[in-house]
């Protein structure tokens, strides 16, 4: 899967209830190193050790990221709350989880140099301006999603 694929599925996800190696998952795809790699699963287990002082493997950080375990303490989901810089409720409470993997989605996409030049153009222009852009926005991304 592409970031773009990636970052686009978090923000889908975020409409509806998602699943906690869901949130995970997203928090690994959009937050990144500032060269845009992903952290390692190790990487992120030894900063939660170091911020919890309990175990945190890398294993286990792995099979939350992806459903095989799904019940972590709260100490572990605080700890990973800490390093990817989200608030704990992103964990806890749907609505607010929904709410930050939509900011996720946006900064992820800023990534991009092409999404962040259209934006940056796009903030000097009218309502009416931003208007046709969205709309132009849409037809293309209905145009491309039949194309598949």
């Amino acid at each position: 899967m592409t970031e773009p694929e990636a970052v686009g599925r978090a923000g889908a996800e975020a409409c509806g209830t998602t699943t906690l190696a869901e949130k995970i998952d997203g928090l690994f795809q959009v937050v990144r190193r500032p060269n845009r790699e992903q952290y390692s699963h190790e990487e992120v287990a030894k900063a939660c050790r170091e911020a919890t002082g309990e175990t945190f493997s890398a294993t286990y950080l792995w099979q939350l990221r992806t459903g095989r375990r799904d019940n972590p303490t709260k100490r572990h989901l605080e700890a990973l709350a800490q390093f990817f810089q989200v608030p704990v409720a992103y964990f806890f409470d749907d609505e607010q989880g929904a709410a930050i993997a939509q900011e996720l989605e946006l900064l992820g996409a800023l990534r991009d140099a092409g999404v962040r030049s259209v934006a940056l153009r796009a903030v000097n222009l009218s309502p009416e301006g931003v208007g046709t852009i969205s709309d132009l926005i849409d037809v293309i991304a209905r145009r491309e999603g039949s194309a598949k």
